[in-house]
């Protein structure tokens, strides 16, 4: 579990693909943005592990809704992460050319993004524990980049960490200024994005033994990784870059550090390595998405045929290889639609996910819903308290963005409206008692 979590969040695309453009912002401030972050991410994954250990369902975050807050908000927001699971994992394939143009110049990156897809979607379709030790095998490549990053900075540092918290400074034109308090405070809305998918664990509960237990430890312990992983090699390169100017001004600034002091050709390893970690990550959120989608077949959420298809299970793996076959086949399409259409749909969809479990976490201890759960947060409801307000700044923060936050939260809004509408309609013809079920329970 631990191992596709990991997986699914995929701390070296994080590192290459999203903190980039928090160091282009902030600047050495990004040293506190990731900071920041971290508290926010570990405020999440204490809501998290409190809902996923009352609620071990293999559809995830629409299950815990459903549980704890009622089929209605459950249903709607499975609605919403239909789009998102087929959207969201396209705008990760698509960035695997990028890497890939160390040895492949001007690489396509449609074909290429396809053909991971297809690599992923069949390596899907195997057992879930073969699934868990390939992306583990993946994963260690992955780590090994964010060591190299962290040994090539620690190794030569040009600046202390006091220097980048209490001076921290940013790119003003051609020249470096002290970064404002409020662009690492923007740049923190972004950071809390890196850090996420560490919740993807809940969707391998049902395939896991003692999962009311071990699900809640997987997944704080897999924020804590991540936090780890993406934070010390971040630090490091702010630490021992030698010109900040180029740094900050670089489209791929870790790729740009290594060729500069490990040589070319460890360059071009590490962005093959980083192709390989996209890879992973698709492999581990094709198997997420694949639950999902089995699981709402489950609860009856589509047409019958439909339904009976989403819960067939493969005679020897095991695996719900229909919805795994329709959870790659989607994302591939997903490719097609234009990479800045697909970050406006997708972009606010988090928040609205985090939102949404800080609500639920709340109301479930108020209505007993979650009483039963092996796990409790310490300190509540300081987390969610903490989760609510970051998250209010977030929206803020992407309002204040006309390029892609704000056309963001006006599409999610109106995907939220017709997620609602469409559960409003299938409510009328399932009846009152549809609801959401679990691995032991028949749909009613």
């Amino acid at each position: 579990m631990l191992l596709l979590t990991l997986s699914a969040v995929t701390p070296a695309a994080s590192v290459y693909v999203v903190i980039p453009g928090i160091i282009q912002q902030a600047g050495t401030g990004a040293f506190l943005s990731l900071a920041a972050a971290a508290v926010v991410g570990l405020a999440m994954a204490f809501v998290y592990a409190e809902l996923a250990s009352a609620h071990p369902i293999a559809g995830g975050e629409y299950a815990l809704f459903g549980r704890t807050m009622g089929p209605l908000v459950g249903f709607a927001y499975m609605g919403m992460n239909a789009i998102g699971c087929a959207l969201g994992p396209a705008v990760l394939a698509l960035g695997a050319g990028a890497y890939l143009q160390a040895i492949w110049p001007n690489a396509p990156s449609v074909p290429i993004a396809m053909a991971l897809i297809g690599v992923a979607t069949l390596l899907g379709v195997l057992n879930i524990r073969t699934n868990a030790w390939i992306t583990g095998a993946f994963l260690a490549v992955e780590v090994s980049v964010l060591i190299v990053l962290a040994t090539l900075g620690f190794l030569h540092p040009m600046r202390g960490a006091g220097e980048l918290i209490i001076h921290p400074v940013a790119l003003s034109g051609a020249m470096l200024a002290s970064a404002p308090v409020a662009t690492i405070g923007l740049a923190t809305a972004v950071a809390v994005f890196a850090y996420s998918g560490f919740g993807a664990a809940v969707y391998f509960s049902e395939e896991t033994v003692g999962a009311t237990h071990r699900v809640a430890h997987t997944i704080v312990l897999a924020l804590l990784l991540t936090v780890a992983f993406e934070f010390i090699p971040t630090a490091a390169v702010l630490m021992g870059a030698p010109d900040l100017k180029q740094l900050m001004a670089s489209a791929n600034p870790f790729s740009d550090f290594v060729t500069q002091r490990g040589g070319r050709a460890l360059g071009i390893a590490v962005n093959l390595a980083v192709a390989l970690a996209i890879l992973n990550a698709m492999i581990a959120i094709l198997l997420v998405n694949a639950r999902f989608y089995y699981s709402s077949g489950r609860d009856r959420a589509w047409a019958a045929p439909i339904n009976v298809a989403l819960t067939r299970l493969h005679g020897r793996f095991g695996s719900p290889w229909v919805a795994t076959l329709l959870a790659g086949a989607v994302v591939m399409a997903s490719c097609l639609i234009p990479f800045h259409l697909l970050l406006v749909l997708t972009g606010a969809g988090v928040v609205v996910m985090y939102v949404l479990l800080c609500a639920g976490v709340i109301v479930g201890r108020r209505n007993g819903t979650t009483a039963h759960g092996a796990y409790k947060m310490p300190l509540y409801p300081l987390a969610p308290i903490v989760g609510l307000v970051a998250l209010a700044y977030v929206l803020y923060a992407n309002w204040l963005d006309p390029d892609v936050g704000r056309p963001s939260l006006i599409a999610t809004a109106a995907i939220a409206l017709l997620a609602i509408a469409y559960c409003v309609v299938m409510r009328r013809r399932r009846g009152p008692t549809w609801a959401v079920t679990g691995p032991t329970e028949e749909p009613i």
